[in-house]
């Protein structure tokens, strides 16, 4: 079988997809990484997968230009001739379905901020995607949700048929990298902690749809019961993009690192408004963390109330605040719901177990 992935992003490929990629080498296909030019071609190379670019512009709505990037996506399609173009995003899931020359699967990781505003702009554009997804149902032999909330609307709103759609939930964690690890003393001296109160830690970019207003709101009012801290770009090119007042939270920037930030929380928060499955709770959840998240699509996969972590609706900072400080408070609820976020990141969301869901379908579609 030769497969090509296709993504708007090679970071999406490299952080996401890499697991089923290598799967599908080791079992004797041919892989094929199709994206616009960046930063990781090399490690692809590496694997052993080919790598092609394509030109694209991310934020453009210029009819013109996609109908280029769909013609040009035609020809190197053509020329690789796979068995499977896969395809992830708003943007490569429709090109993959106007592009494959023969099988075509779509993955909906997620339905993005013009699912979460109600501006004029923000309508016209979901009605449009909305539009264009029905017509990509019709030439793809599978649509993948990566929740239930999303596929459930897809199927509600007739723009995906209800026999089409699969849900595989998330994109996996690597339970194994990241598990239950020891804190590091070096963290703690950077991050100016000199006391035992419990560490917060929320792992996002700087957007307001992640809730980091609500975020900083909440530890305001708590900012004498623990430590905040927040690690995450400001995401300029996002229209919700912003440079709050940090107030009680530390913010660290963006790190590399943020398996050993993890390890040194006590609390994993997101805020969020609408998820696909966050991998921040993903991986919180494997190292065994207590969880707080909105309930809302995406976050309500992983964060199971009262059992691993607390749900409070969302732009709510004040319910926030309480369970937060419900955890901050109790050190044995954390403990418990730590141990039972590690038993579910094992149990639904292991890396291997997506994997397998994805050449399940992969043979599905070929039969």
């Amino acid at each position: 079988m030769k497969i090509v992935f296709l993504s708007h992003l090679d970071l999406n490929l490299y952080l996401f997809r890499l697991p089923v990629m290598k799967a599908l080498l080791k079992n004797g296909h041919s892989v094929y990484a199709v994206f616009p030019k960046g930063e990781h071609s090399d490690a692809f190379i590496k694997e052993g997968i080919e790598v092609v670019h394509y030109p694209i512009i991310r934020n453009s709505l210029n009819p013109f230009k996609e109908l280029y990037t769909i013609d040009t996506l035609k020809k190197l399609l053509r020329e690789i001739d796979p068995d499977i173009v896969h395809s992830f995003t708003h943007k490569p899931n429709i090109y993959g379905a106007f592009s494959a020359p023969k099988h075509h699967i779509q993955t909906v990781t997620g339905l993005g901020s013009y699912f979460i505003d109600n501006s004029l702009k923000a309508l016209f554009v979901r009605t449009i995607i909305e539009n264009l997804y029905r017509q990509t149902a019709k030439k793809s032999d599978r649509v993948i949700f990566q929740n239930s909330d999303d596929m459930e609307l897809f199927i509600k709103k007739r723009i995906t048929p209800k026999s089409r759609a699969r849900l595989v939930r998330s994109s996996g964690i690597d339970t194994k990298f990241f598990s239950p690890t020891k804190a590091s003393d070096e963290l703690r001296d950077i991050a100016k902690i000199e006391d035992d109160k419990p560490i917060v830690l929320m792992i996002a970019r700087v957007i307001l749809d992640k809730g980091v207003q609500e975020y900083i709101q909440a530890s305001n009012l708590l900012k004498d019961k623990a430590h905040f801290l927040y690690i995450g770009d400001i995401d300029i090119g996002n229209k919700s993009a912003f440079n709050p007042n940090w107030g009680a939270v530390r913010y660290l920037g963006f790190k590399d690192d943020v398996k050993e930030w993890i390890a040194l929380s006590d609390i994993v928060v997101l805020p969020s408004y609408r998820e696909g499955v966050p991998r921040t709770l993903l991986e919180a959840s494997s190292m065994g963390k207590a969880l707080v998240a909105t309930d809302v699509a995406g976050c309500r996969e992983v964060v199971k109330e009262n059992i691993n972590g607390l749900l409070v609706p969302a732009k709510d900072y004040q319910a926030l605040a309480n369970a937060m400080n419900t955890l901050i408070e109790d050190k044995d609820m954390r403990k418990r719901f730590g141990e039972m976020s590690r038993k579910i990141a094992l149990d639904e969301f292991d890396v291997q177990k997506v994997v397998e869901a994805y050449l399940a379908i992969y043979k599905e579609v070929l039969k």
